[in-house]
């Protein structure tokens, strides 16, 4: 019932392609009545839409100027305003749709005034569009970039030359997680284009990690109250970077309020709507978006696009009233006389003197997308008309263009695959979406001091994971325009730069000293079980003639005990800062302390066994005897004695600066030299406990009171426990906490060794000397009553005859054919 849409720019044809660009923006809305019509939206020109529809005029007349793409049809054109909102949209396509005349009384074609349409700029209006136009024609869209428009269940009909924001959300999220900003803010769009857009990126941005400090929506009509609460969000919170997903609209009213709020010190991840937008580049902003960064459609060139622009003037058509505005507002003059302090247009303005973004072709992304969706139709109608086999002429019998079925149109459309002249190519996939790519860009300042949009790296979401995204840092400015910039220097190996960026700074030094608490806490440990074996010592010492400190051979017991304090103090060794000496020093004498201190265990562990294992004592003499036994320690010994000189000689350990494993500091640590001698070393302390673990759980069950290989089997079992943990603790432990590993499995190790064999003892030596006797230590063979068996003596135990073994003089070597 309203009056008819009327286009802003037409022309007849063939085939008649019909466009919806936001050629006006929104300023403002009246209220709406239900008895009176609607007033109409107060809009103002946009010069960068104003361009995308010249950008599809311009391709249409190269389409009909071809020889080879439809010849002899013509495409006409009709161009619909859609002031980027849904209102001024809905019309706009009722006007595509019926044309100019009124349809009361007649019946209805079902055929629309136009065979496709390119459009919308926006995801909302084109979603609006959808609803409407859907049925008749497939829109085709050049900057719809919502992913709820790849659903072919709600939009069979839709196709677009712009990626879905399913790809851009993601490759936003990658970059953010790229630069290390895990504490991030969000801004986006109150419409679907950044509601969808930015829930997508925060999903992603969780998995990657990141956490969204806030996420405020804006949209271009709403409140100016509501608007000063967004800002004042931004400016309070905490998060120094702001990814803002934003129409240009938005944008635009953002932008204002910051500069209002003197908003600066952000970070600005930017999604493609913005990103590359020549007007907000200006002086105003600058101050605030200096540094930004976002991913953009690749840029290209459309040869001769740039001559049809300037060529635009009123007089192509004195009637049209748009010509007429758009030359007012590039010349900021007017056609009518009368209005007070505006130059009167005098018609011989030159285009080629104005510099806005009309005239700027220096940034061809959003402009390339229409000129590619114009051809794509063209392509599709061209296969469309195609008749027999192939090689026969086109006409106009082929097809009737008047009774185009959707479905053939949208097959047709589904199918274009073809190149540019600039050697892009042109397809969709299932979808209707066209091949992902971006380019990352950074906002820099020429040498001029102007805003440019620099490339900075690429976005592929065809490549695999791990190769999508490539970037050079060395050349982002980033926000403030600080010294980690475009020129900034790579610090020395030694250095690092400071939290500012601004200079270079000694990295932290890091290894295991004994100020701090680690390291103190491990030296206690160290002498505290130096000083515990130094008094068992003595205890041995004080009571060496009594029956158990024989029993338990005191030679070897005493050589052990000094072991166990040289075992105690090397870990002593591993603190400190690392030097030569040190390095040589440490895991040699843990090698030789450890071989000698196992190499007593098992020495003792032989005697017991021997002693009471053989069949006659006069065939244990030279098993027992004391030269033995100092004869097979000391073999043992000598040999990891000479893999450690050998290791020394050939490879020995050093002191070594890690930067490798962390960027911010620098590891003090002493490289092994030969990692396979530290093995033959560590396994040959292995090899010895193992035989000694198994010749003492053979003698476990032995007939004595006072069993020492029981003991000897429990020790074993904690050292071969805490050894081979240590190997997978030592080898995954990063820096200084690799020698807090290993100095943790010495001590614990000695402290096992020295609490499960000599504990025992010394509670009997101090709390219960009752047991300390020799008819104690008498271990029973049988009861007699005459004579005991070779090898045995006859005493009284709890007033008894037994026949018993003589442990002291098995012990001591003392063992004759008459004892």
């Amino acid at each position: 019932m309203g009056s008819p849409e009327f286009p802003v720019m037409s022309k007849k044809g063939d085939i008649t392609i019909g466009g919806a660009f936001s050629i006006y923006g929104q300023i403002s809305t009246s209220l709406f009545s239900l008895s009176d019509m609607p007033e109409p939206l107060v809009c103002s020109m946009n010069l960068r839409e104003f361009r995308f529809a010249q950008t599809m005029i311009f391709a249409i007349e190269e389409i009909n100027n071809s020889s080879s793409l439809l010849p002899n049809i013509t495409i006409g054109y009709k161009i619909f305003d859609s002031c980027a909102s849904t209102l001024p949209t809905t019309r706009a396509v009722m006007g595509l749709m019926n044309g100019h005349e009124r349809t009361l009384g007649k019946t209805c074609s079902g055929q629309s005034s136009v065979h496709a349409i390119i459009g919308t700029s926006e995801s909302s209006t084109t979603i609006a569009m959808l609803q409407i136009s859907s049925i008749f024609r497939m829109p085709i869209s050049h900057f719809a970039t919502c992913a709820c428009l790849s659903n072919r269940n709600e939009y069979p009909t839709f196709f677009r030359t712009i990626p879905s924001d399913y790809y851009q959300s993601r490759a936003l999220a990658k970059l953010v997680k790229h630069f290390g900003w895990t504490w991030v803010g969000a801004v986006r769009s109150d419409n679907d284009y950044g509601n969808n857009g930015m829930a997508t990126f925060i999903t992603a941005a969780s998995q990657e990690g990141i956490c969204v400090e806030y996420s405020e929506a804006i949209s271009r009509t709403g409140s100016t109250e509501q608007l000063e609460r967004v800002v004042r969000v931004i400016q309070r919170g905490t998060a120094r970077v702001l990814v803002a997903f934003l129409a240009q609209g938005e944008m635009d009213v953002l932008l204002e309020e910051a500069l209002r709020q003197n908003l600066t010190g952000l970070q600005w991840v930017g999604s493609e709507s913005w990103i590359t937008s020549s007007h907000l580049a200006n002086t105003r902003f600058s101050g605030i978006l200096t540094g930004s960064l976002g991913f953009a459609i690749k840029k290209a060139k459309i040869k001769g696009l740039q001559e049809f622009l300037l060529q635009v003037h009123p007089n192509q058509d004195p009637q049209n009233n748009l010509l007429r505005e758009f030359w007012e507002t590039t010349f900021g003059c007017s056609f009518q006389s009368r209005l007070h302090g505006t130059e009167q247009c005098s018609g011989f303005e030159r285009l080629q003197d104005a510099n806005n973004v009309y005239t700027d072709v220096s940034e061809l992304r959003i402009s390339n997308n229409v000129y590619k969706a114009v051809h794509a139709v063209a392509h599709a109608m061209h296969s469309m008309f195609k008749c027999g086999q192939s090689g026969e002429a086109v006409n106009h019998s082929c097809t009737l263009m008047d009774h185009l079925e959707p479905r053939q149109v949208v097959k047709h459309l589904q199918d274009v695959n073809f190149p540019l002249q600039s050697g892009e190519r042109v397809y969709f996939d299932k979808n209707g979406d066209p091949a992902a790519t971006y380019e990352l860009v950074n906002w820099q300042r020429n040498p001029a001091g102007e805003i440019v949009f620099m490339t900075v790296g690429s976005y592929d979401a065809s490549l695999p994971n791990g190769k999508q995204f490539t970037m050079n840092v060395m050349n982002i400015t980033w926000a403030g325009e600080s010294w980690e910039s475009a020129e900034c220097s790579r610090c020395l190996l030694d250095f690092w730069s400071n939290d500012d960026h601004s200079k270079c700074v000694p990295k932290v030094i890091e290894f295991l000293s004994y100020g701090e608490t680690m390291g103190a806490l491990l030296t206690a440990f160290s002498l505290l079980g130096a000083t515990l074996t130094l008094v068992v010592f003595f205890v041995f010492f004080r009571f060496r003639h009594t029956p158990l400190v024989k029993a338990s051979n005191s030679e070897l017991s005493f050589l052990l005990l000094f072991s166990l304090i040289l075992c105690f103090l090397c870990s002593l060794t591993f603190i400190g800062q690392p030097t030569e000496w040190s390095c040589m020093l440490r895991h040699t004498a843990f090698g030789i302390t450890f071989a000698l201190c196992i190499s007593c265990i098992l020495a003792k562990t032989i005697t017991v066994v021997v002693a009471f294992k053989a069949n006659r004592p006069a065939n244990t003499v030279p098993q027992c005897s004391a030269s033995l036994q100092r004869t097979s320690v000391l073999g043992c010994t000598l040999v990891q004695v000479l893999v450690c000189v050998l290791w020394l000689v050939f490879a020995p350990p050093f002191p070594h600066r890690n930067t490798a494993h962390s960027t911010e500091k620098i590891i003090l640590e002493c490289d092994l030299g030969s990692p396979v001698a530290f093995w033959v070393v560590l396994g040959y302390i292995g090899l010895l406990a193992v035989l000694c673990f198994i010749l003492a759980f053979l003698a476990r069950k032995l007939p004595d009171n006072f069993n020492e290989a029981k003991f000897i089997t429990f020790s074993m079992l904690i050292f071969s426990a805490v050894w081979i943990t240590f190997i997978p603790a030592y080898v995954s432990s990063p820096g200084k906490f690799t020698v807090a590993v290993e100095i943790f499995a010495i001590l614990a190790s000695s402290f096992g060794l020295l609490f499960s064999i000599f504990a025992p003892k010394c509670y009997i030596l101090l709390l219960k000397p009752e047991r300390n006797t020799r008819n104690h230590m008498m271990v029973p063979v049988s009861v007699c009553s005459e004579k005991c068996p070779p090898g045995t003596r006859k005493v009284l135990q709890k007033g008894k005859p037994v026949c018993c073994y003589d442990c002291i003089r098995c012990a001591e070597g003392e063992i004759s054919n008459n004892t």
